[in-house]
């Protein structure tokens, strides 16, 4: 994809030339920005830097190398301003990482810290003290509202703003894990479907667009107001195509997605939080328990029962 001309109705491609629609979907998700940070292209997964991620096949190798080998420090873990996919998994890395170093005796040599450029810990407040209680009981730190705004991978130091004064610290690092900014694709955000942020601007309820009644938006790119997760889209999909053949049909649509979102986030070799909620920031629970407990029931459903339904069941169509 090259352009959208949502008034002409047509789509620009880079292989097929130009098409033109009745009706369109768009769904390409997000695109992670790693020049947006000074230092961080040229050096996330290169040897010595210590600056590692999991957000890139080229890099993601890199990141349990620097854990493995990791010999006591400071380790940094970052969560940038702007959505992400899978809103926990910032924090998931750093729980996996913590439990590495203790198990290879590094622990007591280390130092780890969440900087969290939002402004609370997790979205949902309804699992922010079960998480808060992990970090507590294993001795790691967290800043709220830093931003990561630069690197310097010759001395070691990330940079953070702030993000209510726009004060700098410098904090030095022997590792750190960096969550990229996220965006819609370029030619999302450059076209009239974009709202001021650069989302497909739809109803959250219908997932159709708000000037456009052709055109829907579902998963990362739209601009849904909640967690980016596979969850969600699974939630989405069957809405937006209930909705989407009424509106080829000319009848009204009913059909309306709540919010519905999970986060599995992930504390631990055989630990996890099952966190699901809706718009409202309510849960929204499956399970017939208290799902803020960390649970090997749980993070088994992660580890084994939820590959095989995305493999086998929403790939295909079936779930």
């Amino acid at each position: 994809m090259v352009t959208v001309d949502p008034d002409k109705r047509s789509v620009a491609t880079s292989s097929s030339g130009t098409l033109t629609y009745d009706f369109l979907v768009v769904a390409p998700g997000v695109v992670s920005q790693w020049t947006k940070i000074p230092g961080l292209a040229e050096s996330v997964g290169k040897p010595g830097t210590g600056v590692v991620s999991n957000y890139s096949y080229e890099t993601v190798a890199s990141t349990w190398e620097a854990i493995r080998s990791f010999r006591g420090g400071t380790a940094l873990f970052t969560e940038p301003l702007t959505p992400v996919k899978c809103g926990g998994a910032p924090q998931k890395i750093m729980y996996l990482a913590e439990e590495a170093f203790r198990a290879h005796g590094m622990r007591d040599k280390s130092r780890v810290v969440f900087m969290n450029a939002k402004p609370t810990l997790f979205t949902c407040p309804y699992y922010i003290p079960a998480i808060e209680r992990v970090i507590k009981s294993r001795g790691m730190e967290v800043q709220l509202g830093q931003e990561l705004v630069a690197l310097r991978p010759d001395a070691h130091e990330a940079v953070f703003r702030e993000a209510k004064t726009g004060h700098e610290q410098t904090i030095h690092y022997d590792m750190i894990h960096v969550t990229p900014p996220m965006t819609a694709p370029g030619f999302v955000r450059s076209s009239p479907l974009a709202n001021a942020d650069g989302w497909v601007e739809v109803d959250k309820f219908s997932l159709q667009h708000v000037r456009y009644p052709n055109v829907f938006s579902l998963g990362d790119c739209s601009s849904l107001p909640t967690s980016k997760t596979g969850a969600a889209v699974r939630k989405q999909a069957p809405v937006m195509v209930a909705n989407l053949l009424a509106a080829r049909a000319g009848e009204p649509l009913v059909e309306r997605y709540d919010g519905y979102t999970s986060c599995p986030v992930v504390t631990g070799r055989g630990k996890l939080i099952m966190a699901e909620f809706n718009y409202d920031k309510q849960p929204v629970e499956s399970f017939p328990f208290d799902q803020r407990e960390e649970r090997y029931s749980m993070y088994a459903v992660k580890a084994f029962m939820l590959p095989r339904i995305y493999w086998h069941g929403m790939l295909r169509g079936r779930l």
